[in-house]
């Protein structure tokens, strides 16, 4: 079985291009083999949110969408967040608990931070 990999995002997109960056990086790890998931905390879940034009990058990040949708690249948020930030339901989104987020990103076999 090939290794899992979780990219974690916790830049806040409306303040740098990190945010933008990662999930650049993210959809690039997203059409190989290995299993992804992509988790977005603090503001990070900005990203699968309307409105990117205040975004960082606002105008790449637009690029990309469509494939991470097509991909159906799976996307962990904290609990609450779907109605926080508003969230695109077209995006695999799943809210977990800071619990289930941890046991993920402990039991991985790669994880990037950004």
């Amino acid at each position: 079985m090939p290794p899992s990999i979780v990219v974690v995002i916790h830049e806040d997109p409306r303040k740098t291009h990190r945010a933008v960056e990662a999930l650049r990086i993210a959809l690039g790890l997203g059409v190989g083999e290995n299993p992804l998931t992509v988790v977005l905390l603090d503001h990070a879940p900005l990203l699968l949110a309307g409105g990117q034009d205040d975004l960082v990058d606002g105008e790449i990040l637009e690029k990309y969408l469509p494939s991470l949708k097509q991909l159906q690249i799976p996307f962990l948020v904290p609990s609450g967040a779907r109605a926080q930030f508003d969230l695109d339901p077209e995006f695999t989104i799943r809210e977990a608990t800071p619990r289930e987020i941890e046991s993920l990103v402990s039991t991985s076999d790669r994880v990037l931070v950004f």
